[in-house]
This record gives structure tokens, sequence and C-alpha cells, in this order.
């Protein structure tokens, strides 16, 4: 007898830098989400989709919980929090090398408490750690809340992944297809091109500068070389907060700006599987973090 398809929307919350980016990435196979080692790197609900041969999972990548300081840093705890009560199942993301429970997992375990979701607990970075301690935090954790599973894993050794995929769809409902099974995400390509340059300039600038920054894409068409071959024309702008910060983007005579465009281009050129040309400007826009109307776009749609 043929299994019933299942699906359902399941969202990722956790501390930040506890690798939440980094699991959905792997368990799409695809680059969905930015990945860095800087805190607050995701801004925004990603949603990315595996599809199984009985089942279509709909991940929710939520912002890592942290003390908001602006209307942005406000935005991304709601869209956070708010991601748990909307969703079939939430994955909560600890790290195996933390000590006890820290003030941001109490913080989430409450709301997960309150909303009395199905959660799957995911202890990540295990191979930075013994499993005498894993099994220790996996007492302490089962003392607070009754979890669907707990599942210890790593991402850098490709451990156990394929587990919470299973978990998953044993605690999904039968229900439809959402998306078509060759979606990866519902991000527009445009949204793909600014995660992307926002992920290189993370990763390549100083610390005091990245979370100060967004990016739009200004311009984005196809044409054909005269090769024909096709390619893609990109215009960015990357907006920071000060004139100081500008500088510190653009780099000596262009080179961290040729830095941060290469890179990205590299990676689109993967993702789009197809040629890139890529043009970024910076520009200052001071106190935008606290500007209603562009913090509506990190919203939860």
């Amino acid at each position: 007898m043929e299994k019933e398809f299942k699906s359902g929307f399941v969202s990722m919350v956790g501390r930040t830098n506890v690798g939440k980016s980094s699991i959905i990435n792997s368990l799409v196979k695809e680059k969905v989400a930015a990945i860095t080692n800087k805190p607050q790197t995701t801004r925004t609900a990603i949603r990315a989709i595996v599809n199984r041969d009985n089942s279509q999972i709909i991940f929710i990548d939520t912002p890592g919980i942290h003390k908001p300081k602006t209307k942005l840093g406000n935005t991304m705890i709601e869209t956070a929090f708010g991601a748990i009560n909307e969703v079939d199942v939430t994955l909560f993301v600890i790290d195996a090398t933390s000590e006890n429970i820290g003030k941001g997992d109490r913080i989430i375990l409450d709301k997960i408490k309150e909303a009395k979701i199905k959660t799957i607990l995911v202890i990540n970075k295990i191979d930075l750690t013994t499993k005498e301690h894993i099994a220790e935090l996996i007492d302490l954790y089962k003392d607070e809340y009754d979890f669907q599973a707990v599942i210890p894993v790593s991402v850098i050794k490709n451990k156990n992944l394929d587990i919470i995929l299973d978990e998953i769809e044993s605690n999904l409902k039968p229900g439809p297809a959402y998306y078509n099974i060759d979606e990866y995400t519902d991000q527009t390509l445009r949204q793909l091109v600014e995660e992307t340059i926002r992920e290189k300039a993370l990763k390549l600038l100083d610390d005091e500068v990245p979370h100060g920054i967004y990016v739009e894409t200004e311009k984005m068409k196809t044409r054909k070389t005269q090769n024909k071959e096709k390619i893609y024309d990109i215009d960015a702008t990357i907006y920071c907060l000060r004139d100081s910060h500008k500088g510190i983007i653009i780099g000596k005579n262009g080179s961290m700006l040729k830095k941060i465009g290469t890179y990205a281009r590299e990676d689109l050129e993967k993702m789009l599987d197809t040629k890139v040309n890529i043009k970024i400007w910076v520009k200052v826009k001071q106190d935008w973090q606290n500007n209603d109307n562009l913090v509506k776009k990190f919203k939860l749609q």
C-alpha cells in the first residue's frame, strides 16, 4: 500500500550562531540562507523546501534570538517568535558546547512551552565536544519539555542530518505539496542576489560594519553575449550607516568592493547556472534600522 503524502511547515529557532542556516542549507542541499560566523546573519524568515518521496517539508529559517537595540532588532525577534506559532513542527537548535541552559535558550524554551508546539531538539556541533557532555545536555533539556525527539548532529561531519528529516516527516499530517517539486526556496532571484552580496560583505568586513548594511537589487536583466550565451546583468546597492563605513566597504582603490563583488558573482553563477555581470554601488542611509518603511521588509510574511 502506497504511503499517504504528507506536508507541513517547520520553524527553525535558536540563539545566534548555533548553525540554523547551515543545517537548512545542508538539508535542502542548496544555498538558501546566508552563512557567516557573525551573529544575527539571518534577518528575516527564509523559506526552504525539501521534497521527499512521500512528503514536502517547508522550513522557515528565523533570525537568531538576541537582545534588540533597534526597530530592526525588534522586528527580527518578533519574526523568530511569530514563526513558532505558525507551524506544524519546531526545530529548536542549541549549541553542543553550551554548559547549561543560557538566558537566550531559556526564553525560547518558555515560548515553546507557551505554544505547546511539537518540538524536536537539535543539538548541533557535536564534533566540538564529548559524548559525555552531550548526554548531560540531553538530560538537562529533557527535564524541561517533552520533545518529540532529541537529535545530536554535526553539519561539518554531515552526521545525523537525514534523521532530522525522518523525524519531521513522522510528525506531519497528510497534506498537499504547496510548491512545485523543483523549487527549493520561495525567495525571488532579487532576494537571493541581495542575500548573497550581504553574506560576502559580512564575511569580509570588520565586525563594526556588517550589521549596519542592507542590500537592494536595483536591476536584474538577462541578455545574450556575442557567443549567444545567456548572461545576467545585475546592479545592486549596499546601504550603510556612516561615511566611514562606506570607505571601509569600498576599500583602498575599490579593493574591498571588488572582492565582495567577485565572491558574490562566483556564488551566483553556480546558483543560476549562467554567467553573471555584477555592478555594486555603496551609499549612506543614516539610521535606516529605525526606519519603519525599511524595517517592514524584514517582517514575517
